[in-house]
């Protein structure tokens, strides 16, 4: 275990390696506890590296058995080993040379999962970001680019399947029990893509023909019995590749792509060339165990790992300062992919429901950073969503900018200039300068400066003259490491709204840059008068959510339901049902506070209630409307002295407000929104029970009875509707008999489907209350609950530290001991995780002075404790720190 507290990296460190590596060649004899890695690299001194200059190699924990140099043993006294590197003198000035290092891996006793371990039977690797060195001594970095050869030599029968990156060049029996294969990629990699399984899976199979007619052989590896289970997931790929020549002329480039899903998986997935490795969690899917959103995150994530093969393979980093190069990139592309697939507004209400729940509160915190980082200690706590999330919207930002022509030209321009190099920010965005002739010079500070803008608006309108006046002043709030900001480059999508709901057109617009329906805002402040306007408009902002910025207007709220019933972009519809609903939740949640009690206005609680009727909307978004602001997004705007228990009852309080009005709206739809029992995963099925399942959740408020519940959840013909029942029956009825039978008979019928149980565990550990912490620490002690899975430990205490804000922040403090607890014993077996579950107190410093009190004493728990990963003790440092 690595219990140093780690070495800062700085940006401004970066330099090339002194060696050029232009081959790896490896061998793996796989071996449950002693399997052995013979690794032959050949380098050749770079132009301009002194002729004295080691050759530094990176390694963590490794058992080294063997140094040749050009297959001479070398002497001692030529190198050295000190845990992290090994370090080579005495080498050739002029010429290649080849080193072989053979190390002995242990890949049943690596509960890290990272580099090489066994799970479930199977050998898998995980190289991202820094695994490869816990197999071999290399240049484990992104800008050092080999080509691979990979031999496996293993047993027949516990491993007949044996896989890696590149196209197969065949195998053979290898004497006695054991056989081999080779691979070959002849595309040039950083070994953080490398990627080996090896055991005994079943297989999907099917095939693809790319644009210009090459067949490409397509392969999807499950446990044995699983393969049903896989058909969505291959359908998802063959849907990406076409999506992929089609919107961005990207051509699949192997004769063969593969997935191979596991149980035990520290991330989602991982986009190793041509062998994408999966949590199953996002593979494994049929209408009895997966929800849809089970299937829209296997569409969205199978897309995702697909689409890196040209951002982030063809094309990759040139250090892990520009992870949202390809991250960021890629989750921008996915989520386009999926608005295609799908309906676009719903999916951008969902992607900005995500971008506030995750991002917003981590850019206000004491763990945020800038979307290219200039620092790290630990760069696997650095997969953030800083790094994804607002990482895409930048990227969507420039799309914004430009507009759709401009911007494909330069991702084509990206694509020709710099494939098959490992490339920065700056070279992105010059592809975009080039091919626009724009200067994106200020708009890069996004890139650069952490924290979410906050725009102030304030409007006037003159009725003698027609004239209506737009104020606009943007503050980007200090963040750790940056006091001071500058302003940025912020496009605000506009239009403004007529009381019939048409769109005014003004005679003229003065006092900033406007194009096409968007505000360019550059300054700190700035004015704009729209001069023509007979009737006051009201203004709708920020429309598809153009920038992710915080917006700060005090708007007229018959302006909001206006936009709320007659815009045509559907976003800024729900977006001001939002903007109705916020500021009325947090009157309630101080009324609460103060005296027990909540009200709220008619035109919010009657807004609500039309959108959920209006059958001119589709139910996808009518359900995205009802879900209203979470008690994240309430505590967000509150951002002091935040009471989670009096939160839940405003939110509460609103809910059964919009269910007694509208009773009788959400009956009628519960009784025509439900499905055909022959399922269907497509978006308009799933919409209707999206919506379906939002009217049973306000008719429980509604009725106060757990019984319309229990009697969906017995005759439920699909998991989303079993599931959605069960989870109003466990968080709105806890006690009830119902609710007891339902997750008896829940786990009856799924104790041997170990992602089903996820829900079971997930479901529970949501219930809001105090109570919720006591079930929790007794479901640890259940059968069924594994605590070296790392889904399982992420259903149950993860949820309960990210999605139980009543009982996670409890008064006494009980929660945050909890979570401090498990990080620490999470710790010695998979830091990685350990460290994501701690970041559940990011917020910590936005608690009401009793609870951020206890907050602060658990994190100095962990903190105190001389044994912590780097992960870890980087994670906590960061957060007593701010």
């Amino acid at each position: 275990m690595r219990t140093d507290t780690g070495k800062a990296v700085h940006l401004e460190d970066y330099k090339e390696t002194d060696f050029v590596l232009e081959r790896v060649d490896l061998t793996f004899e796989l071996d449950p506890k002693e399997t052995k890695l013979t690794a032959r690299s050949l380098y050749h001194r770079r132009e301009g590296a002194g002729a004295d200059a080691p050759l530094v190699l990176d390694g963590d924990e490794l058992n080294m058995t063997s140094l040749l140099l050009d297959g001479v043993e070398m002497p001692r006294e030529h190198y050295e080993e000190n845990g992290r590197q090994l370090i080579i003198s005495n080498l050739p000035a002029e010429i290649a040379f080849e080193i072989t290092v053979e190390t002995l891996l242990s890949p049943s006793t690596n509960t890290e999962l990272m580099g090489l371990y066994r799970s479930n039977g199977v050998y898998c690797t995980q190289c991202e970001a820094e695994g490869f060195r816990r197999m071999t001594y290399a240049y484990d970095r992104p800008d050092s680019l080999g080509v691979y050869t990979t031999h496996i030599i293993a047993d027949k029968t516990s491993c007949p399947i044996m896989l890696s990156n590149g196209n197969c060049l065949g195998g053979a029996p290898y004497g006695g029990d054991k056989h081999f294969v080779s691979w070959f990629d002849p595309h040039p990699k950083p070994s953080y893509l490398f990627a080996l399984v090896a055991g005994d899976l079943g297989v999907v199979e099917d095939t693809f023909t790319t644009m210009t007619g090459r067949e490409v052989t397509l392969k999807i590896y499950v446990e044995h019995g699983k393969e049903p289970r896989a058909a969505y997931a291959m359908d998802a790929l063959k849907r990406s590749m076409k999506w992929d020549e089609e919107v961005f002329g990207r051509e699949y480039d192997l004769d063969i792509f593969m997935i191979v899903a596991v149980s035990d998986f520290n991330m989602g997935a991982m986009e190793n060339k041509g062998l994408n490795i999966f949590n199953d969690k996002y593979v494994l899917a049929d209408p009895e165990t997966a929800t849809d959103v089970d299937y829209a995150n296997i569409e969205a994530i199978i897309a995702h790992e697909y689409f890196h093969n040209w951002t982030g393979n063809r094309i990759t980093c040139r250090d892990w300062f520009q992870l949202c190069l390809k991250e960021g990139l890629t989750v921008f592309r996915d989520h386009e992919f999926s608005a295609d697939q799908r309906s676009r507004a719903v999916k951008r209400i969902a992607e900005v429901r995500r971008l506030k729940a995750d991002q917003f509160p981590e850019d206000g915190g004491p763990l945020a950073h800038p979307v290219r980082p200039t620092t790290y200690k630990e760069i696997n706590n650095f997969y953030t969503a800083t790094v994804y999330e607002k990482g895409a919207e930048v990227t969507r930002m420039i799309s914004v900018i430009l507009g759709r022509k401009a911007f494909k030209a330069g991702m084509d321009l990206y694509f020709e200039r710099h494939d098959g190099q490992a490339v920065t920010i700056e070279d992105y965005i010059k592809c975009f300068e080039d091919a626009s002739g724009a200067d994106l010079t200020q708009f890069a500070l996004w890139y650069h400066q952490a924290g979410t803008p906050l725009i102030s608006v304030s409007t006037d309108y003159d009725a003698g003259k027609g004239v209506f006046t737009l104020s606009l002043e943007q503050m980007i709030p200090a963040t750790p490491g940056q006091p001071n900001k500058v302003p940025m480059h912020i496009p605000l999508s506009f239009a403004l709204l007529l009381p019939d709901g048409s769109k005014a057109e003004p005679e003229s617009i003065d006092g900033g840059d406007v194009s096409k329906g968007v505000i360019h805002l550059r300054e700190r402040k700035q004015v704009l008068t729209f001069t023509g306007l007979p009737t006051r408009p009201a203004l709708s902002l920020n429309r598809g959510f153009s920038a992710p910025v915080n917006i700060q207007f005090d708007q007229n709220p018959a302006d909001l339901a206006l936009i709320a019933n007659h815009d045509d972009d559907l976003f800024s519809r729900w977006y001001a049902v939002t903007e109705l609903a916020l500021p009325e939740l947090i009157m309630a949640t101080a009324s609460i506070r103060a005296n027990g009690a909540a009200d709220f206005s008619d035109t919010l609680v009657d807004t609500l209630v039309s959108v959920a009727g209006d059958e001119k909307l589709e139910p996808a978004f009518r359900s995205q409307v009802l879900a209203l602001p979470s008690e994240s997004d309430i505590a967000r705007e509150i951002a002091r002295d935040t009471d989670p228990d009096a939160i839940h009852a405003a939110r509460n309080a609103l809910l059964k407000a919009v269910a007694l009005k509208g009773a009788t709206v959400f009956a009628q739809l519960f009784d025509r929104m439900k499905t055909p029992d022959a399922f269907s995963p497509d978006a308009e099925s799933a919409g209707k029970r999206a919506l379906r399942n939002a009217a049973l959740f306000y008719l429980a408020h509604a009725e106060d009875s757990p019984a319309r519940a229990f009697s969906a959840f017995d005759t439920a013909t699909n998991m989303t509707d079993l599931s959605q029942a069960l989870t109003v029956l466990a968080h709105e009825f806890p006690d009830s008999d119902e609710t007891k039978e339902a997750l008896r008979a829940f786990l009856a019928r799924y104790s041997d489907n170990a992602l089903v149980l996820d829900k079971w565990f997930s479901v529970q550990a949501s219930a809001p209350g105090h109570g919720t912490l006591e079930r929790v620490k007794a479901l640890m002690t259940h059968p069924q609950f594994n605590a070296e899975n790392p889904n399982r430990v992420r259903a149950l205490a993860g949820t309960f530290a990210f999605a139980n804000p009543t009982g996670f922040a409890r008064p006494d403090g009980e929660g945050f001991t909890f979570l401090a607890e498990q990080v620490l014993a999470i710790d010695k077996r998979n830091p990685q995780l350990a460290a994501r579950l701690l970041t559940a107190l990011r917020s910590w410093h936005s608690l009401e002075q009793g609870r951020a009190s206890h907050a602060r004493a658990a994190l100095l728990s962990v903190e105190q404790n001389d044994s912590l990963s780097i992960d870890v003790r980087d994670i906590v440092e960061r957060m007593l720190a701010a």
